[in-house]
């Protein structure tokens, strides 16, 4: 069983982003780089598949800049088998991105596609839903649990009243939630092993795929600054500062 693995590079989670001058979007120069959370997840899963003995091969894709070739790098390192580069510099929006994924799946046809939910960057959390609808394959977002069982599959969601379980026909796009998995930290042994493992790079123009952006950005603005904190004497003060200044009671 082939699993295939979406990964997107963004700004490492622990680092403060700033806006540029312009508001046009964020300052990436000197930007410490990192597998989207919620990919790491996916990576995660696919490697226990395969632990399992239910995969038998991962493939990892990246869609981006060359500088894309250092993601899958990680996800090699942390259990992938090879990985595929779409490199464009075009910023790709969800309905792109599965797109390509799509051309991929009919290039590589996996039984099983793994998604993080969402990035942490745009925090769309559209291209899952979008490739299996483009792909005509069946879905299991928010996934908290996976089992996988033949040609059937059965995910536990993550839903606002608290978990659905729904069975699931392969082939099947699986996005991840937080509580599905912690993932591992590459090995130094592996992360040197990752440099042999083969990393193919193509566009999207041979797969036949256009990625010019349905949306545009119009303005990026930091969070408005939080005024400090204050100390209240009494209960009686607090209610009244709720009250007649913070207007939330």
């Amino acid at each position: 069983m082939k699993v295939l693995i979406a990964v997107k590079r963004v700004v490492d989670a622990n680092v403060k982003v700033n806006v540029l001058a312009d508001n046009s979007g964020v300052d990436l120069n000197n930007v410490k780089m990192a597998i989207n959370p919620f990919c790491e997840i996916a990576v995660e899963e696919a490697i226990r598949l395969k632990e399992k003995g239910v995969a038998t091969e991962i493939v990892a894709v990246c869609i981006g800049p060359k500088t894309g070739q250092e993601t899958l790098r990680t996800a090699l390192a942390l259990g992938a088998d090879r990985a595929i580069l779409v490199e464009t510099d075009t910023q790709v929006d969800p309905l792109g991105i599965a797109k390509v994924l799509k051309a991929v799946c009919d290039k590589e046809e996996p039984q099983i596609v793994i998604t993080g939910k969402q990035s942490i960057d745009s925090d769309n959390n559209q291209t899952g839903q979008m490739l299996a609808a483009l792909a005509g394959y069946a879905q299991g977002t928010f996934a908290s649990e996976i089992t996988v069982d033949g040609d059937k599959l059965t995910v536990v969601r993550e839903i606002d009243g608290g978990l659905q379980t729904v069975a699931l026909n392969l082939p099947a796009v699986v996005s991840t939630d937080l509580r599905l998995n912690e993932p591992r930290y590459a090995s130094l042994p592996n992360i040197m092993k990752a440099k042999k493992k083969p990393l193919d790079v193509l566009t999207p123009e041979e797969l036949g795929v256009d990625v010019a952006p349905r949306t545009t950005t119009l303005k990026v603005e930091a969070p408005a600054q939080r005024s400090a904190g204050i100390k209240v004497e009494s209960v009686d003060e607090l209610v009244d500062k709720l009250k007649n200044e913070a207007r939330v009671i």
